[in-house]
C-alpha cells in the first residue's frame, strides 16, 4: 500500500511527448538556482576532475571538451568521485542548490544526480531531463516497515547529455544519451560487471549507474525481482541492461532543466511532508 496523501495539490501530472507545440526539447550548459555551477564550491570540484578553469561567463575548458571521448572520460570521473564523497541519504529536497549538496557532504540519488549534471554543463556537455512518475512501490525494499507511508508516485528527473560540439558546429546535432546510456553502457567494463539493481542494501540507484544500463522503457521488466507482479526468480538472467519500466506510471515528457520540471510538476512531496521528513530523512543514511 503507498500513500498519495503526501503528494502536492493542484498539479496535473499528464504524459507528454516534448516540448510545447511538438518541438525538440533543447538542454543548456547555462547554470540554473539547482545547477549553480558557477558557485565557488562546484567550481573548484570541476577543477578538481581536471578541467581547465571555470570562467565568470563561460564552462571549462571549452575547446577540448567538445571531444566526446574526454567528456565521457571527464563524467565518469565526475561520477565516482560523487559516490565516494557525497554520501546517500534519503533527502526530499530535490529543489536543494548543487553548491548546498557539496557543502553538507550529502544528498539523495536526485540530488547526486543533479551534482552531475552541474558539473557536466560547467565542462561544456549540454544536459536537460526526463520527467518520470515511478510506482512508489519501486522504494519498498529501502522501507519495508514504512510502506504504508511511501509515496504512491515518485517524481524522478532522469537526465540526458548531448556529448560532442553542439548543433551547427559540425553540421548537426549531437544525440541525446541518458544517464544510464553514459554510464552504464558506454564501457565494456560497465557491461562485464552488469547484474540486475534490487533497490535494497548500500548501493543506491546512483551507484548502480556505473555497472549496469538503468532501462525505463524496455518491456517486460527483469529486475528488480520485487517489482509489480514478481514472482519468484522473476529478476534471474537480468544483464547489463537493468529493465526497470513496469515501475513507469507516466512519462512526463523533456524539460531544459530540472528546475522546468519541478516548476511545472512540484516535487514528490508536498511542502508541509517536506518540511516534517526532512530533518529525519536527510540524514539517514542508504542502508
Amino acid at each position: 500500500m503507498t500513500s498519495s496523501l503526501l503528494r502536492p495539490r493542484g498539479r496535473t501530472r499528464t504524459g507528454t511527448t516534448g516540448a510545447p507545440g511538438g518541438a525538440v526539447t533543447e538542454g543548456s550548459t547555462a547554470p540554473t538556482r539547482i545547477l549553480d555551477w558557477r558557485d565557488p564550491l562546484v567550481a573548484a570540484l570541476v577543477r578538481e576532475l581536471g578541467a581547465g578553469p571555470v570562467g565568470a561567463s563561460g564552462s571549462a575548458d571549452a575547446v577540448g571538451s567538445a571531444d566526446p571521448a574526454r567528456q565521457i572520460e571527464f563524467l565518469h570521473r565526475a561520477h565516482t568521485w560523487i559516490s565516494g564523497a557525497v554520501r546517500p541519504v534519503y533527502s526530499v529536497q530535490d529543489e536543494r542548490p548543487v553548491s548546498e549538496v557539496l557543502r553538507r557532504g550529502r544528498g539523495s540519488c536526485s540530488q547526486r544526480l543533479a551534482v552531475l549534471e552541474a558539473v557536466a554543463r560547467a565542462y561544456g556537455v549540454p544536459t536537460r531531463v526526463r520527467g518520470l512518475l515511478v510506482d512508489g512501490s519501486f522504494w519498498y525494499p529501502r522501507f519495508p516497515r514504512l510502506r504504508r507511508i511511501v509515496p504512491d508516485q515518485v517524481l524522478l528527473a532522469w537526465p540526458e547529455f548531448r556529448l560532442g560540439s553542439p548543433a551547427g558546429a559540425s553540421g548537426a546535432a549531437a544525440a541525446w544519451l541518458t544517464v544510464s546510456e553514459l554510464l552504464g553502457g558506454l564501457r565494456p567494463v560497465a557491461a562485464e560487471q552488469g547484474g540486475g539493481f534490487t533497490n535494497a542494501g548500500p548501493e543506491t540507484l546512483f551507484e548502480a549507474l556505473s555497472r549496469t544500463a538503468i532501462d525505463w522503457d524496455a518491456a517486460p521488466a527483469v529486475c528488480p525481482s520485487t517489482g509489480p507482479g514478481a514472482g519468484p526468480g522473476a529478476g534471474a538472467g537480468a544483464g547489463a541492461a537493468c529493465d526497470l519500466s513496469a515501475y513507469v506510471l507516466t512519462d512526463l515528457g523533456h524539460y531544459a532543466s530540472r528546475d522546468e520540471l519541478f516548476a511545472r510538476h512540484g516535487q514528490t512531496l508536498c511542502g508541509l511532508a517536506r518540511l516534517m521528513a526532512e530533518p529525519v530523512l536527510g540524514r539517514r543514511g542508504a542502508a
